[in-house]
């Protein structure tokens, strides 16, 4: 089964970030570096004062490297393309395929950032990310990378549209349970999400899921049902098995609390043989049956030729150790001296 990673959930649940979110989480950043920035360089004034020009200059240049270059590349490498920005914001960096980010893509975007966002004060990254159809800046191209929401509005997230009429309950026999819970947040994405696709993406992506969702329930997809209604089918049966759980759980509970038994033991009744004939000889085979039939029934004992009877007498002789040899049973009981 195909493996779903991080770059199908991007495609079809995550928006790519456009300039304003991304301008916003910039300006949160850039204040919160310039700070830090502002605050080490005026230790390093203080604390360079008796050095000489070049030997200060120095300083400055790698303050300045370390501070406004290096921290946010070390930023968005731990913490796998997030900042303060970003995290306010409901922003991550992400690579094309939708995995996360590591060093050498965030050293990209750092170096570059550098002549598009710091030595032109933004308006290189602005326009390229205007002109860019997912809002990439320069570096991002480089990079390989891309700027996508994480946090959705529930008002964005459309319902799962239901299947055709004639596919309600076909799929009723299916075994869902062996459905990894990724696959079906994949189906259901797609499902709220493809009448904004491609028609030929979107039919090759219902293909692939269908196949997956074919491989783990063990059946093949119905050749006359197209990919997208078989998705919607299987999901619909799906909920349909939750709500029916979920409304059956109180009652099995009170059912359990209640004890109310389902299963009667064959020889627990009066020890008729027409009732308990053929019963009390199964339960009797399994040691179950003997128990319950040489129990007295009253004052007399058991009937007169009915399985109770039979028992006691067989048991009270193998007890007393007077069977047809003579010799006392191998019951592993010793009688007292």
């Amino acid at each position: 089964m195909t493996e779903f990673v991080t770059g199908d959930a991007v495609v079809l649940g995550v928006r790519p970030a456009r300039l304003p979110s991304r301008a916003l989480a910039l300006l949160i950043d850039m204040v919160v570096v310039g700070a830090a920035y502002l605050g080490i360089s005026l230790g390093l004034v203080l604390a360079t004062a008796s050095l000489d020009a070049a030997a200060a200059a120095a300083v400055m240049v790698g303050s300045f490297l370390l501070v406004l270059v290096g921290a946010p590349i070390a930023v968005e490498t731990l913490t796998r393309g997030k900042s303060l920005g970003k995290l306010v914001c409901g922003l991550r960096v992400v690579r094309d395929d939708g995995g996360p980010i590591r060093f050498r893509h965030a050293l990209v975007r750092g170096a570059v950032g550098v002549v598009e966002i710091l030595a032109t004060f933004g308006v290189v990254a602005c326009v390229a990310s205007l002109v860019s159809e997912r809002g990439r800046r320069i570096g991002d191209v480089f990079a390989g990378t891309l700027v996508v929401r994480e946090r959705v509005s529930a008002g964005r997230v459309g319902a799962v549209p239901p299947p055709p009429p004639w596919l309600v309950g076909r799929f009723a026999g299916l075994d869902l349970s062996r459905v990894p819970d990724g696959l079906w947040l994949a189906v259901r994405q797609y499902l709220t999400r493809m009448q904004q696709l491609d028609p030929q993406v979107g039919a090759a992506m219902a293909g692939r899921l269908a196949g997956d969702l074919a491989a783990c329930t063990g059946v093949a997809v119905p050749q006359e049902v197209p990919a997208a209604a078989y998705l919607a089918a299987v999901v619909q049966e799906r909920q349909m098995r939750d709500v029916q759980r979920a409304l059956s759980a109180p009652g099995a509970a009170m059912a359990a609390a209640v004890g109310s038994p389902e299963v009667s033991m064959p020889g627990a009744g009066s020890g008729a043989a027409g009732t308990t004939g053929a019963g009390s000889g199964s339960w009797n085979a399994r040691g179950l049956g003997a128990a319950r039939g040489s129990e007295p029934v009253g004052p007399g004992g058991a009937e007169a030729g009915g399985p109770g009877a039979a028992s006691t007498s067989a048991s009270t002789g193998r007890a007393s150790g007077g069977g047809e040899s003579g010799k006392p049973a191998a019951t592993g009981f010793a009688p007292p001296g």
